[in-house]
């Protein structure tokens, strides 16, 4: 049975970017899309390509060219990133209740910052333009560490650098790769089902210590 409350001595809450702070889904099948056009190769439906973001883009890529050799996969992926980063923060948004959340826990002196897979250098000008960089506490992306999630460096990496003791801590993310980092690293798991979720998944089989459906439900943990 799933504890009732998180622990009382929590003071840190890290969480990952895409899908479970920010809607980046818009801006990156926008560039995949454009890639598909480029390649005259059908897109996959937006709705579809969404559910892959939290793959990154290599993922999203071998979706829509699931028959391209590896070689070539490269290639593409680094044509979405060149695209992407040409509107990187046109439609991007923090999901609903996500604002609101991060103010209470500031108000509590709660720490928060951000563990993503997303490479550092395009994961900052996001941050800074949807107005999350300045109470973020730290920023670790998927190159900043030995290796990223699911392994657990890019978390110690965080914790390393905050000087925070792992049973203080708690990460939140949408995917089991999420869970399967923050496990390794001695932190408490928040999964959540608002973010990019690959058909078939189920959130309650990742093993994370808790699940919650909207933002507000972090806060009454």
């Amino acid at each position: 049975m799933k504890r009732p409350r998180l622990p009382v001595q929590a003071s840190t809450v890290l969480f990952d970017l895409d899908g479970t702070l920010l809607d980046t889904a818009p801006d990156l099948v926008a560039a995949l899309h454009a890639v598909c056009a480029e390649e005259k190769q059908p897109a996959p439906p937006a709705s579809t390509a969404a559910c892959y973001v939290s793959q990154g883009a290599i993922g999203l890529v071998r979706l829509a060219f699931p028959d391209y050799p590896p070689a070539e996969l490269e290639r593409l992926r680094a044509r979405l990133v060149a695209l992407y980063q040409q509107t990187i923060c046109a439609n991007t948004q923090p999901y609903p209740g996500i604002r609101e959340m991060l103010d209470a826990l500031t108000e509590r002196d709660i720490r928060w910052g951000i563990v993503t897979n997303k490479l550092r250098f395009l994961a900052e000008p996001i941050i800074a333009a949807t107005g999350l960089q300045a109470r973020c506490a730290v920023l670790v992306g998927g190159d900043c560490a030995g290796r990223s999630k699911p392994h657990p460096d890019p978390l110690n990496l965080a914790l390393e650098r905050i000087g925070e003791d792992p049973a203080a801590t708690v990460y939140v993310g949408d995917a089991e790769k999420d869970m399967a980092a923050g496990r390794a690293a001695g932190v408490t798991t928040v999964a959540v089902t608002w973010g990019y979720i690959i058909p078939g998944e189920k959130p309650e089989n990742w093993g994370a210590d808790y699940l919650i459906s909207a933002p507000q439900e972090l806060l009454e943990l």
